[in-house]
């Protein structure tokens, strides 16, 4: 009597399993899911995307609290619970504990760089009110959570697996956990570098010396590289393709400008040619819904969607819908030591060495394996051309791929590549876009927001209608860990 029929009483080893398999599917934005906590977000303020449908007005900065609050459900309800079971269903020395200290790791980095502060430490304790944490006590607590669960891994020599299956993303090898958490540790080194540059340093050579992302595969042979299986059951499918056929976004004109200057072989795997014209298309960020109709047409037809690995359509294209999602890649550690290269890091090889590994890296991922094609791209001194719109643009930048003589140019270049191989990973794109300041992307044709000019690139998410109603207190309480109001235009701790 009195108890549940349907909560869980005990958590063995079977239900730890379904347990990792929900939590990595929630924080990754699963099916319908990723249209509203990513796609009309994070895709579109790294222009990666533009949107064609006149309703979706988050394009000019429009800020729908109905829309992103799927993104908090999504890691406070799918994952939070989830991994908090695990952890306190393991011993804090096996690889299981490990692996799900640094799936949290991986999930709240996505969500404090949205925010800000956010509910961490008390985070799925089941408090009546849930404090809000600055955001550089949460980034201390990551590194902590990592170097742990990387010490308890590098330890596990008795075993190799833990998991199995229920690892949507390496079957539980745990080699492969460890070279992802020190990626992941890498990344968030960097992200830290102007508020916290010893510690960043500190971090990062740690990181690499232990052994990040280096060999670099596809999502059918991933090599080092994270991806995320995708059965395609009960809606958990690959996000981007399971929103692509809907007509209502399509390939940015900052990504046309870059891809087309550069002729850039991966051009045909990121985006299709557009259907009335059969070339590659792109749009401006922001245009309203009268400029949609009269400048830009049939915004569908004329611009380009995602690419054929990744245009779906939730009925018939079940390729798509299974295509593992991707998570993190070595081309975006080989970007970051890159950067750490020019600041000083002892990062393994030369900035130069390091970023023409990240762009073969990037290439390899997608598919482009003719070393002579990877070594002309490399070695180009193309750049940018304007996209030929309605509007006019200019090209985006004057920044060729060939390696430059000067360190202004040099840091572009990396933000540059750097921004091409994180597609379609918008989050992380926007974070780093915040982050480093040295690639600029396009005005957008107009904003609705009276916080953000056109010129401005968003720095945060305001904190939730939803959350304020039912935590009041504690978002209250919130707003005095930010540097400045609660405004879509104040910058995060570490965006300096």
């Amino acid at each position: 009597m009195n108890t549940s029929k349907t909560g869980l009483s005990e958590v063995g080893i079977r239900e730890i399993g379904f347990l990792l398999s929900k939590a990595q599917s929630a924080a990754s934005y699963t099916g319908i899911t990723y249209q509203t906590a990513q796609n009309l977000f994070a895709d579109l303020y790294a222009q990666y995307f533009a949107t064609t449908a006149t309703y979706f007005n988050s394009d000019r900065y429009v800020i729908r609290q109905d829309w992103i609050t799927t993104q908090w459900s999504q890691v406070y309800v799918g994952t939070v619970p989830q991994l908090l079971s695990i952890m306190a269903n393991t011993d804090s020395t096996s690889a299981e504990h490990a692996i799900a200290k640094i799936w949290w790791v991986w999930a709240f980095h996505r969500t404090t760089d949205y925010y800000g502060p956010i509910p961490y430490f008390s985070a799925g304790h089941g408090t009546e009110s849930v404090p809000y944490d600055a955001q550089d006590k949460i980034y201390s607590d990551f590194f902590t959570k990592l170097d742990e669960a990387l010490a308890v891994l590098e330890a596990s020599t008795s075993e190799t697996s833990t998991y199995g299956t229920y690892d949507l993303i390496y079957h539980g090898d745990i080699s492969k956990w460890i070279t992802f958490g020190n990626t992941l540790k890498l990344r968030l080194a960097m992200r830290v570098s102007k508020v916290e540059p010893e510690l960043a340093r500190q971090k990062a050579e740690e990181a690499v010396a232990a052994g990040v992302m280096e060999t670099a595969g596809t999502y059918s042979v991933p090599q080092d590289d994270a991806y995320m299986n995708k059965p395609n059951l009960n809606g958990d499918a690959n996000g981007l393709a399971y929103i692509s056929s809907w007509g209502e976004f399509r390939m940015s004109a900052a990504m046309e400008s870059v891809l087309k200057g550069y002729d850039d072989p991966r051009i045909g795997k990121y985006y299709s040619p557009a259907t009335k014209t059969g070339t590659y298309e792109g749009l401006r960020n922001g245009y309203s819904s009268t400029e949609l109709s009269t400048l830009v047409g049939n915004g569908a037809d004329d611009n380009s969607n995602p690419g054929p690995l990744l245009y779906g359509n939730n009925f018939t294209n079940i390729t798509a819908l299974t295509r593992p999602q991707d998570i993190m890649h070595s081309a975006e550690a080989y970007f970051i030591r890159a950067e750490g290269a020019l600041l000083g890091w002892n990062m393994g090889g030369t900035a130069q060495e390091l970023y023409g590994k990240g762009i073969r890296a990037s290439l390899i991922q997608w598919g482009i394996i003719d070393e002579n094609v990877i070594a002309a791209y490399i070695n180009s001194a193309n750049i940018p051309i304007a996209p030929d719109d309605a509007v006019h643009s200019p090209a985006l930048s004057n920044t060729p791929i060939k390696w430059a003589s000067d360190k202004t140019t040099q840091l572009i270049q990396i933000a540059t590549q750097k921004w091409l191989a994180l597609y379609p990973d918008g989050v992380e794109a926007w974070a780093d876009l915040r982050r480093s300041d040295q690639l600029k992307l396009y005005d957008r044709i107009n904003s609705d927001n009276a916080d953000l000019p056109v010129n401005v690139l968003i720095k945060r998410l305001p904190f939730l209608t939803s959350d304020a109603q039912s935590n009041a207190a504690a978002v209250e309480a919130a707003k005095s860990l930010l540097d400045g109001s609660d405004s879509p235009a104040t910058p995060l701790w570490w965006d300096k």
